[in-house]
Order: structure tokens, then sequence, then C-alpha cells
């Protein structure tokens, strides 16, 4: 089973995928930690800003699907069974996806109790304020550049939604009732 998973930051994504990882074996494949190294790589701050510019930039230069491809490229490699591939930002990028077999996974949470949660994980490009968590969000939902992200168009490409206003045992139970759904 290959599944994508898309949605809104502080949603509960990372924890899904590490249920998925450590209680169910699954591999994971980080959109997120790719287009980090190509930050760092390029020498500049690994910050929200850097991060969407450069993965607008990939899109652009290797085709809006470029990160889903690279995934499904190693899932194929690698013969991997059950993967997990976070996050989806593209329409393209969810397309691809589906035409692979997979099933895309949105995931939503209120955007005070989202905003609670990034700013406890506290990575690098969580250190925002919530007037700016709200601004950063709405320009990702809807890019204007074509090459960006289309997380709202995604979400609603989604086969299952998941909001996750839950404890993390119940989210837990969520996407177990998820697996049954759709596992084949």
């Amino acid at each position: 089973m290959i599944i994508g998973i898309t949605g809104t930051d502080g949603s509960g994504k990372g924890t899904i995928v590490d249920y998925l990882v450590t209680k169910l074996g699954f591999t994971h494949y980080s959109s997120r930690d790719l287009i980090m190294q190509e930050v760092t790589k390029r020498g500049l701050e690994p910050d929200r800003v850097n991060a969407r510019v450069i993965g607008n930039a990939l899109r652009a230069e290797f085709g809006a699907d470029v990160i889903v491809r690279k995934a499904l490229e190693k899932v194929a490699e690698n013969k991997i069974e059950n993967a997990v591939i976070e996050s989806i930002r593209a329409v393209k990028e969810a397309e691809t996806l589906k035409q692979a077999g997979g099933v895309l996974l949105a995931v939503d949470a209120a955007p005070e109790l989202r905003y609670e949660r990034i700013v406890g994980r506290g990575s690098d490009t969580d250190k925002v304020s919530f007037s700016d968590f709200q601004k950063h969000e709405a320009l990702e939902m809807n890019d204007p550049d074509p090459n960006g992200m289309q997380k709202a168009k995604v979400m609603e490409m989604a086969d299952h939604t998941i909001f996750n206003d839950c404890t993390i045992p119940e989210l837990h139970l969520v996407v177990d009732e998820f697996l049954r759904k759709y596992q084949k």
C-alpha cells in the first residue's frame, strides 16, 4: 500500500507517519527532507520561505510531480510493499500518486490547535507568530506560482480525510479504521 499524506501544518501528518512507520512497518519518504536538503545545498537559511521557494524551483525545473516521482522510484527500486509519502502539496503530485495506485489521505485540525502544535515542536520552520502562520498557510493553500503549493486543491482530491482534534491514541484508532477501509 502506498499512502500519500497531505494536509495543513500542525494537523498531525507527522504523528500519523510515525505510527505507520514504528507500529505498522511502513517506509517513510519525506518531501520536506528532500526540499530541505536542497535548501542546505544551496547555502540558504532553513526556514519556511526558502523551503517554499526551493520546492517551487524544483517543480519548475524537474516537473510538478518531481518529489512524488522520486519517492515512487525508490519504492519500486527497493520493492517496498507499504510506503508513506509525506507530504503531497501539488495537484500533479496527487495525480501521480493516484496513477501509481496510491491512496491520498488528508489531515486537518482547527488553526489555533495546529499553531499550538507547531510552536510545541519548535523546528526551524515553525518559529513564527500566529499572524505569520496564517499568512504562510494562505499562500501554501493557493500559491499563485504555477509550480507552487496548492494544498487546498490537493486536500479536495483526498480519498479520505481525518479531522485530528483528538488524542494520539484516538488518532491511532482513526488511522487503523482508514487502513481497514483502503488496504487491499
